[in-house]
């Protein structure tokens, strides 16, 4: 069975939109694909850990997983995706978390969880630690990007994934306008399909 692991951006959760519009389509579509949709801890260090032990856990099965991520989940799937060598989609990706996180320092709400939890500066260095300043294995990635994301400038992860498949549209927003018609070239691009 194929596996694909999708992690959510920040404060969000295992219910989010986009990841629940795809694990229904693969449900009706790709039955033979299995989803993933961990809930990760706000601390980057423990959300970090967690998926790693779920793609550990995979490989000991004999599976190689696929990874896609949005927004802070974008970002963790491109530190995952050249850790293990796995291939991975990015939609909106954060691309310098630590520093656009810098204006939620102090007490957060996750309104999805219910979670009260207060964000600090080791936090943002846990983050820091994840960045890489290049990436030795683009190829593995696939940038999904909107110009009109409203949370993100979206010329950061362009020049950031350029030397990656990229896939960049006019207008939409931070949570992708029209993710489904992306569906069937993403399970391609991961080599979810089977032959």
């Amino acid at each position: 069975m194929a596996t694909l692991i999708y992690l959510h951006g920040f404060n969000g959760s295992s219910g989010s939109a986009k990841a629940t519009e795809l694990r229904d389509w693969l449900a009706d579509t790709l039955p033979q694909v299995q989803m993933h949709i961990p809930a990760l801890p706000y601390a980057p260090q423990a959300a970090i850990a967690k998926v790693c032990a779920l793609i550990e856990d995979c490989q000991a099965a004999g599976e190689t997983p696929a990874l896609i991520g949005s927004s802070l989940g974008g970002y963790y799937v491109t530190y995952l995706s050249q850790r293990y060598g796995l291939r991975g989609v990015v939609i909106n990706p954060a691309v310098r978390p630590f520093e656009l996180l810098q204006n939620f320092l102090g007490p957060n709400h996750n309104p999805y969880t219910g979670e009260d939890y207060i964000l600090g500066p080791e936090h943002m260095q846990q983050l820091l630690d994840l960045h890489l300043p290049t990436l030795a294995q683009p190829q593995l990635l696939w940038l999904l990007q909107q110009t009109g994301d409203e949370v993100l400038d979206y010329r950061q992860a362009v020049d950031y994934f350029a030397h990656s498949r990229t896939t960049v549209e006019p207008g939409g927003n931070h949570a992708f306008t029209g993710f489904s018609r992306h569906f069937a070239a993403i399970i391609a691009f991961l080599g979810l399909t089977t032959p």
